[in-house]
């Protein structure tokens, strides 16, 4: 009998892309997007008339629309980065790119571009997330899409974490603690049930901006890659939304986040703050925050679609 033909081997891809439909944590393989018309076996409605689906259908059609999209993305910066693409050439979301037109051109981010290139290189460790998600909260969030920011500090800096969603790490990898006390106040707060997972892409995707304040560093030194650039680079992006967009929700948990608002246009914005999510501080403010239903609230007053925290 002839041998069977090898398996292909996974891409990076398969570890950092939720699937289009929400599954237990045990499915291993990826569903493909499903169109509109096929997200109820009894629905009416087809791609070609989106105002019979019913709004959880809508919200469901806008995200496996979304998730889409960011596939496409991490492909594509995935590719740059195998052939050796230089850090300003890895950022491909085209709203983001026109957002923060020049950005990544000026002298201190080429500088930035420059020291994370010789890290990779020359480094006795890694250097995390690998190049092709350092931009990931821009590529799964796009510009006209970001309804709420979230920011964090620097990536985890354990192997096989950083995934470029502040506090988000990949299906299969161990939930911080900072993470699980995320999860404990959204079931507090909805009652939403603690997922088995750390991967946040599905919030990424529905318009929530996970911004860490610095996009790389070392492998177990924290703050390894801070004051290099990065904070400028983040600050343009924060300034960016304040400036160009109206009604957003920024979620600050704890004091490096809050020293933000000074970039923050707070008569256009909405601001909700609280102790940082970590072990050390979550018991002085973070529970009890209740920002998840806040956030919501929020943009039912605006008009806008809410988020669907469950994971």
């Amino acid at each position: 009998m002839a041998p069977s033909p090898p398996t292909a081997p996974k891409t990076i891809a398969d570890f950092f892309v939720r699937p289009a439909k929400r599954l237990r944590s045990s499915a291993a393989k990826p569903s493909v997007v499903a169109p509109a018309a096929s997200l109820s076996p009894s629905s009416p409605s087809s791609p070609s008339d989106p105002t019979a689906l019913s709004p959880e259908q809508r919200r469901r059609a806008d995200t496996n629309l979304a998730l889409a999209r960011a596939r496409r993305n991490l492909r594509l910066a995935e590719s740059k980065a195998g052939g050796g693409a230089k850090l300003e050439e890895l950022l491909v979301e085209e709203t983001w790119l026109e957002a923060l037109s020049g950005e990544l051109r000026k002298p201190y981010a080429l500088d930035l571009c420059r020291f994370v290139a010789h890290e990779r290189l020359n480094a006795k460790v890694p250097v995390y997330p690998p190049p092709h998600l350092v931009f990931h909260a821009l590529h799964t969030t796009p510009f006209h899409n970001v309804k709420a920011v979230i920011i964090g500090q620097d990536p985890y800096h354990g192997p096989g974490q950083a995934m470029g969603l502040s506090f988000s790490v990949p299906e299969g990898i161990k939930i911080p603690s900072s993470l699980q006390n995320i999860f404990k106040e959204l079931h507090k707060d909805l009652g939403c049930t603690i997922p088995s997972h750390g991967n946040l892409e599905r919030w990424a995707v529905q318009g929530i901006l996970m911004l860490n304040t610095v996009l790389t560093v070392r492998e177990h030194q924290a703050n390894s890659h801070a004051k290099k650039g990065w904070e400028q680079f983040t600050d343009a992006v924060i300034k960016t939304v304040s400036q160009k967009k109206s009604g957003l929700v920024f979620i600050l948990w704890g004091n490096s986040a809050q020293a933000k608002i000074r970039l923050i246009d707070e008569t256009k914005h909405h601001i909700l703050k609280s102790a940082h999510p970590s072990g050390l501080s979550a018991n002085r403010g973070f529970f009890g925050c209740r920002h998840f239903s806040q956030t919501n609230q929020i943009l039912e007053r605006l008009g806008l679609s809410t988020i669907d925290w469950q994971l």
